[in-house]
């Protein structure tokens, strides 16, 4: 009789008694590890790759590749070495690795993220290695769980499709818990890290419980006893800061405030008076904070540029109703009110973290600003017919961290609804210095909503990633209007702004999106496939 078709013979044979609920509460465990792994995983790879399709199609594809190499092997394994004892050292060496993503991962993700902040690889490559690498030998592991409780509680061959069936029925319940457990209450409560640190620990009780209870089991409590001893030291020895550190070596600044927040990864350094707030992978700048000059010398002073995409004459605004979304740390709010006065403005910020680090880093506490948490469209739609803004600034996306709602006709058709009629919508778009893919996307989508779109470049580095302020009007403008009203700007404005918006209409221009340029609604966004077209090009530059 072949490896595959005997029974465990009399000494392997472990004893009934409490077996079948023993099994029971192992896959049950196991299932609940599993899918907490996966949901886990999401939360380690946002701050790295964004939480877009692609990295979850590479999670959801590669846990279930491991998945099904496990159930291969572990029905293998079973069949050679029909023992609960192998069974436990196997669930041991799951639980054990388990243990150690918090452990590796700030290497390895480093590994794959390298080059993100030039866009040198590509977001799927790096977010499929690091997948590969983190969590392969843990869910191939985990995933041979099951086949190998099945083998040892068939008694009757009679039986095998209900044994099963029963088992895989009590994994697939425990992942049921395992996918809400991390994402409802373990991840708020103590951090990605620790969550990874409590399903290992589970598992490994679970193992130690077996090998104790289990009498032809006990000779192997040792291995999950172990086990459990270097969970204990990882906890206490990993560095979280390390875990959720993003590339930013700290070589450049003074680190003065990290930490993780329900979305985001948050830094702050500091450079004399300077400040930067960094966002998860450390690459883009999201906030500055200059309080020795006047302009913030970025993107964010292109906004100052709003008011005058109007018929001319039109001046600085008086009274105008402004609000940002992706309000951040409040650079362009802080912009705002320096050039043009106490005008009212509600800032719109997903991360109520990083409101409150706005407040205590980059004085984000005008007077004339209110700050409200939540998502930029969602709390759109939630305002009365009758509010409307003159000018909405949206500073929420950056390549390749894009929230495709915000990127549609329906959304832009929202804001319509919203706008006065002299109203005007400015958006941060990033670029590379000659692909200008999603500047097109996002104009040609304007287009469909707005009659005026106009874009102005911002001018910078060669090899160096750029942005530029797509800005749509309900009012016809043109490039002359444009023009016109910046060279009337009235000397009661500063003349380092006056000089900046002088030099920046040079680089106004009306967009020309071909027709290949894709239109974003909510039923199709490609926008991750835009940008990767954008990374892909400036790599082989």
């Amino acid at each position: 009789m072949d490896a595959a078709t005997r029974q465990p013979d009399r000494a392997q044979r472990p004893s009934r008694g409490s077996l079948p609920g023993y099994l029971a509460l192992l896959v049950f465990s196991a299932g609940a590890v599993t899918l907490g792994v996966e949901l886990s995983a999401a939360r380690l790879l946002d701050p790295w790759f964004g939480n877009s399709q692609v990295v979850w199609a590479s999670l959801i594809g590669l846990i279930l590749l491991y998945l099904a190499l496990g159930a291969w092997l572990g029905g293998k394994l079973a069949d050679r070495f029909p023992s609960l004892t192998g069974l436990l050292l196997l669930s041991t060496l799951a639980g054990l690795g388990v243990a150690l993503i918090p452990a590796l991962s700030p290497g390895i993700l480093r590994l794959a993220a390298l080059g993100l902040a030039d866009f040198a690889p590509g977001l799927l490559a790096g977010s499929l290695l690091a997948v590969l690498l983190l969590f392969s030998l843990p869910v191939i592991l985990l995933g041979g769980v099951s086949p190998w409780a099945v083998r040892l509680a068939v008694e009757d061959l009679s039986q095998t499709g209900s044994v099963a069936g029963r088992l895989y029925a009590i994994a697939t319940a425990g992942s049921i818990l395992g996918t809400f457990l991390p994402v409802l209450w373990l991840i708020p409560s103590v951090g990605t890290r620790w969550t990874f640190h409590i399903l290992a620990g589970w598992l490994l009780l679970v193992v130690l419980a077996g090998a104790l209870t289990q009498a032809p089991a006990r000779r192997v409590a040792w291995a999950p006893l172990l086990a459990l001893a270097a969970l204990l030291l990882l906890a206490l020895l990993t560095d979280p800061s390390q875990v959720r550190a993003g590339l930013d070596d700290g070589a450049s600044g003074t680190l003065i405030y990290e930490d993780e927040s329900l979305y985001n990864y948050i830094a702050v350094r500091q450079w004399g008076s300077e400040r930067h707030l960094k966002l998860n992978e450390g690459v883009g700048i999201h906030s500055v904070h200059h309080p020795e000059s006047l302009l913030s010398q970025g993107i964010w002073d292109y906004f100052l540029l709003a008011p005058f995409f109007r018929s001319a004459p039109a001046g600085p605004p008086q009274d105008d109703q402004v609000l940002i979304l992706g309000l951040a740390g409040g650079t362009v709010s802080q912009l705002y009110t320096a050039i043009y006065g106490p005008l009212p403005i509600t800032g719109v910020e997903l991360d109520p973290q990083i409101l409150e680090v706005g407040r205590r880093y980059f004085d984000l506490d005008q007077p004339n600003l209110t700050a409200v948490p939540g998502d930029a469209r969602r709390w759109l739609l939630r305002q009365p017919p009758e509010r409307r803004f003159d000018l909405v600034l949206v500073d929420a996306y950056r390549p390749p961290y894009i929230p495709f709602h915000l990127t549609t006709v329906e959304f832009f058709r929202l804001v319509r609804a919203h706008l006065s009629p002299r109203g005007v919508v400015a958006i941060n778009v990033g670029r590379t210095p000659d692909n200008f893919a999603l500047v097109d996307a996002l104009s040609r989508t304007l287009a469909q909503v707005f009659p005026t779109v106009l874009v102005v470049d911002e001018p910078g580095p060669p090899d160096a990633l750029g942005n530029s302020l797509v800005v749509a009007s309900l009012q016809p403008v043109t490039l002359a209007d444009l023009r016109a009203n910046v060279a009337a700007l009235p000397d009661t404005l500063p003349p380092e702004f006056r000089d900046f918006a002088r030099q920046a209409v040079i680089q106004a221009r009306v967009p020309e999106p071909g027709p290949e340029a894709p239109i974003f609604t909510d039923d199709r966004a490609p926008v991750e496939q835009v940008v990767h077209r954008i990374i892909w090009d400036f790599m082989v530059r």
